[in-house]
């Protein structure tokens, strides 16, 4: 199993605003970091927005920051998002034809594997991954000055 490059980069994301807290993030900043394209990086944004994970703030001096607490955002959070499906075999897809469906002991083995998956992600934050902050700004090319300040309303 291996997850897509939108997983890859939202977590990424996610670590990248979480260490740059309580400044907001710019996509600009975050696509050079990782050395992928802003067009990518709105891509992948726009459903962590949607579902809260990400917060957007518009405007001259805007940017993104975390929706919610980095401690409580899990690595399964991101990854129910972020991957199209979790079919491990043909057996999981609906429609499959194998004759052996209702018989064979593969589908639970698959099943119980992806679920200790789940429940490992489940255990993971955004915070446990942030946790060496100044070690991950320092890799980031992040400075102070280099946060963008948050409006004061």
């Amino acid at each position: 199993m291996r997850l897509t490059r939108q997983s890859n980069y939202a977590i990424r994301t996610l670590v990248y605003c979480a260490v740059n807290e309580p400044g907001l993030s710019r996509v600009a900043d975050i696509a050079r970091a990782y050395n992928i394209s802003e067009l990518f990086l709105f891509k992948l944004i726009k459903p962590l927005v949607e579902n809260g994970l990400l917060a957007t703030v518009r405007g001259r001096h805007g940017g993104i920051k975390l929706g919610k607490k980095a401690e409580d955002i899990t690595l399964l959070d991101t990854i129910r998002l972020t991957e199209e499906n979790f079919a491990l075999a043909e057996c999981f897809e609906d429609g499959a034809d194998c004759p052996l469906i209702g018989e064979c002991d593969l589908n639970g083995a698959l099943r119980e594997a992806l679920g200790a998956f789940f429940e490992v992600l489940a255990g993971y934050t955004i915070a446990d991954l942030a946790s060496k902050k100044r070690s991950i700004r320092d890799r980031l090319g992040l400075t102070a000055a280099e946060a963008v300040a948050e409006p004061l309303h």
